[in-house]
């Protein structure tokens, strides 16, 4: 007898295999031109990655992925029960020294969570952010697939290339695919930016902030990474009619205890900064004292519990003696079941996998093809070290590097990688290739939304120039006739 979260997984392999035998029945001409009009659209719409201040078009996978409602519901619920766990983190740092160790940050960023975290950011804790996972939604196993590989706790990028892309995929794709099957029936999900300005909105009314000038703060000047503030603040001045700023942090001002840009008040600041780059910044003469004014005054999201945004959190999740001192019996239940196992590189005993206890370099270089190893609060995918793709020398190597580097590194149990095939188009010729996925979860009180990254790489990431991958809910029509 299956589990209804087999048969469940079996309905999303029903209807994932529906949408593609649609899409493979559409002639290789007409697919052609379809990926290029996606492409052009994609740089109509701004969907752009700079390096090096030149922009690149980000690749827009054609095929969505499909998710049931049940799927996401469960999402949204465990993605719900992870992220709020997060929030509660600056208070664990202050009260207990071994999470404080787990998550140790610079004397200048912590004298930063030690003045910005008061009262007021205890009752209204603002964090908007993404929880990167694995899940095989057409698996019967899907619940057990879903495993948390890090979090990303403020700054996310996607904002406007995912709901962007998530469009263009329904205007130009969908028609199409319901030519070949009528009972299709595929929407996009969540709006990621508009969860965004409900947590926002939100917000401004708890703090008591009558007037909504909201200022997106970012390196503006950088010229490398997501091209996403602008178009941003352009959606919601259009959609919303609010006043949206953008604004690089040297470019504010502190009047009378009130921040300002261009002469406008800043009633809300949503950051791409964390607090280590802003004392960088105050190293080069820039004034930082407008950034910190709105972290202090809580008026900052993500706020101050962003700046122990580290891989190492889910050491804090997967310990059982810290969990057993600070979370529930369901929360402990959840980390147990989707969160892997990850520790801090150091040459010392902790609980292993199984449960018992043992030194951790020995455990690393005896389970090296199941491991993988990570600098602790880089991103991008940065130095990312997949085990079963080194040799044993280079693997030790890796260890001792990571041991030695101040920054600090993590080792976690390597997660299965859910690959799916895409059409790509080669020499004016379309050939289905296979492609790694991982998925974001940008999750609040009012929903969940998801964030599909695609790569032929197995470190998955958009600054690894990997693409956006569209996740589409929908459902399997019944009773089930096939396609036309």
């Amino acid at each position: 007898m299956l589990t209804p979260a087999e048969e469940l997984g079996l309905s999303g392999l029903g209807l994932a295999s529906r949408v593609r035998k649609a899409f493979f029945r559409i002639p290789e001409s007409r697919l052609i031109a379809l990926t290029e009009r996606i492409r052009a659209e994609a740089k109509r719409r701004h969907l752009c990655y700079l390096r090096d201040g030149q922009e690149e078009v980000t690749n827009v996978m054609p095929l969505p992925i499909t998710v049931l409602p049940e799927q996401l519901s469960y999402i949204h619920y465990v993605a719900q029960t992870v992220g709020n766990a997060l929030k509660r983190l600056p208070e664990l740092y202050i009260q207990d020294f071994a999470v404080r160790e787990l998550l140790k940050v610079s004397e200048g960023e912590e004298k930063w969570l030690w003045d910005c975290w008061g009262p007021s950011q205890r009752e209204n804790n603002p964090v908007f952010g993404r929880l990167d996972a694995m899940i095989d939604f057409i698996s019967p196993m899907w619940k057990d697939s879903l495993k948390f590989v890090e979090p990303n706790l403020g700054g996310i990028g996607g904002l406007h290339m995912v709901p962007t892309a998530d469009q263009m995929v329904a205007e130009i794709i969908l028609p199409v695919l319901k030519e070949y099957d009528a009972e299709l029936q595929l929407e996009i999900g969540r709006d990621i930016r508009e969860l965004l300005m409900q947590e926002i909105l939100d917000h401004l009314q708890a703090i008591g902030r009558s007037a909504a000038n909201v200022c997106f703060i970012e390196p503006k000047y950088a010229g490398s990474g997501p091209d996403e503030q602008a178009e941003l603040a352009n959606y919601y001045h259009e959609r919303h009619g609010l006043k949206v700023l953008h604004a690089d942090p040297a470019e504010l001002e502190l009047r009378g205890g009130d921040v300002y840009y261009s002469g406008e008040l800043v009633d809300l600041g949503y950051r791409d900064y964390s607090v280590l780059e802003l004392l960088a910044l105050a190293k080069e003469g820039v004034n930082i004292e407008p950034m910190r004014t709105l972290f202090l005054q809580n008026r900052m999201i993500s706020s101050i519990t962003a700046e122990l945004d580290q891989k190492s959190c889910f050491e804090v999740f997967t310990d059982p003696q810290l969990t057993q001192k600070h979370f529930s019996a369901e929360e402990r239940q959840i980390f147990r079941r989707h969160i892997l196992w990850t520790r801090l590189i150091a040459d010392r005993g902790t609980v292993l996998p199984d449960g018992t206890q043992g030194p951790l370099l020995d455990f690393i270089r005896r389970e090296q093809e199941r491991l993988v190893m990570k600098p602790n609060r880089a991103y991008g995918g940065e130095g990312v070290t997949i085990g079963h793709l080194h040799s044993a020398g280079a693997w030790d190597a890796a260890i001792q590097k990571a041991v030695a580097d101040p920054e600090r590194w993590v080792v976690q149990r390597l997660a299965s990688i859910p690959v799916s095939e895409f059409p790509v188009v080669v020499d004016n010729a379309v050939h289905f290739e296979p492609f790694y996925t991982v998925t974001g979860f940008a999750s609040t009180k009012y929903g969940v939304s998801l964030v599909g990254r695609a790569s032929q790489k197995q470190v998955v990431n958009v600054a690894q120039r990997g693409g956006v991958c569209v996740l589409m809910n929908g459902r399997l029509p019944s009773p089930f006739h096939g396609p036309r």
